[in-house]
């Protein structure tokens, strides 16, 4: 199965000037724990914007340079080689590899985000009445998570 995972805020925001525009630790936490052990297959900016591969998990960068070739990742250069990964696959970003990937995904694991920041990448529109909505929590601000916010489980129908 090709799950994707990604948290967007209010207009589908996902990023400004190649950061997150929030911080939000209880959602780092879950993705720790649903990718960890899984594989994360993410484009070649959101890998360098991350600067390393992410520890206990089989990291996959799809781009086009075949010049790029960092340690501990594993380099594809075509979309079709995401269906021959093994086990549980996760779609990672950036906005590129979602709008590329939206006809693969089967599952979602989404935090939506209750607030309006500024962006300058953006999620894929997605219409909630084409998945099954598997889990549905919502959160309010905390001292730790000072923006409300819920994780989705999404199916596709």
């Amino acid at each position: 199965m090709i799950s994707l995972i990604v948290a967007h805020a209010n207009q589908n925001v996902i990023g400004f000037k190649g950061d997150m525009p929030w911080h939000l630790p209880a959602d780092l936490k879950r993705v720790k724990a649903l990718t960890t052990s899984n594989t994360i297959v993410m484009g070649r900016k959101t890998y360098e914007s991350l600067g390393r591969p992410l520890p206990n998990r089989k990291n996959v960068v799809l781009t086009r340079n075949k010049d790029f070739q960092p340690e501990g990742v594993t380099v594809i250069h075509n979309i079709e080689d995401i269906h021959s990964l093994e086990g549980k696959v996760f779609i990672f970003g950036g906005s590129g590899l979602y709008h590329a990937t939206t006809d693969i995904v089967e599952e979602m694991y989404i935090t939506r985000i209750k607030e309006t920041f500024a962006g300058d990448t953006f999620f894929v529109d997605y219409d909630l009445n084409d998945w099954d909505i598997i889990s549905r929590e919502s959160f309010e601000p905390d001292d730790k998570n000072i923006y409300p916010y819920e994780y989705l489980h999404l199916i596709k129908k």
